[in-house]
């Protein structure tokens, strides 16, 4: 199954200005829409908390603390699925990741929510693919392959 997490971050690496922050600064969301569209998304209960749409048509799965990843991911019927945040649902999905989906944003936060804040071993990754979200400002989802958790 791939299991990609799917972020739109800041060029310094964060995902979000503060835990409550309802995200209006990303301009990917037509995007993410059509790739999650019809596959499980999973989250955690502080990213569920700041959603203010509804992920209609997407089988939304919601983590805590003491859920186990593995057995999440073991649980779904589907050939891919999509980790959509936090941060420290990033860190405890990471040696599961397939792939990385990061639009990056001409923003600089200096500090906040960064896209891994406690991953316990380093990713290496291959460029897969750049698409473009909004050329003219310069935004485009990279799309990695993970090619294993290094320690």
């Amino acid at each position: 199954m791939d299991v990609i997490l799917i972020a739109a971050i800041t060029v310094d690496g964060f995902i979000a200005r503060h835990r409550n922050e309802a995200i209006t600064w990303s301009e990917d969301l037509p995007l993410f829409k059509k790739q999650t569209m019809g596959y499980p998304v999973i989250m955690g209960s502080g990213t569920y908390d700041t959603l203010t749409v509804e992920l209609t048509g997407r089988e939304v799965i919601v983590v805590h603390r003491e859920d186990d990843p593995g057995k999440v991911l073991s649980a779904l019927k589907s050939d891919r699925c999509f980790v959509i945040g936090g941060g420290r649902t990033f860190s405890r999905f990471a040696p599961f990741l397939t792939h990385l989906y990061l639009t990056i944003h001409p923003l600089v936060f200096g500090k906040g929510i960064p896209l891994f804040p406690d991953l316990d071993s380093e990713l290496q990754l291959r460029f897969m693919k750049k698409i473009p979200v909004k050329k003219a400002a310069g935004i485009y989802q990279f799309q990695y392959k993970v090619l294993r958790a290094h320690g």
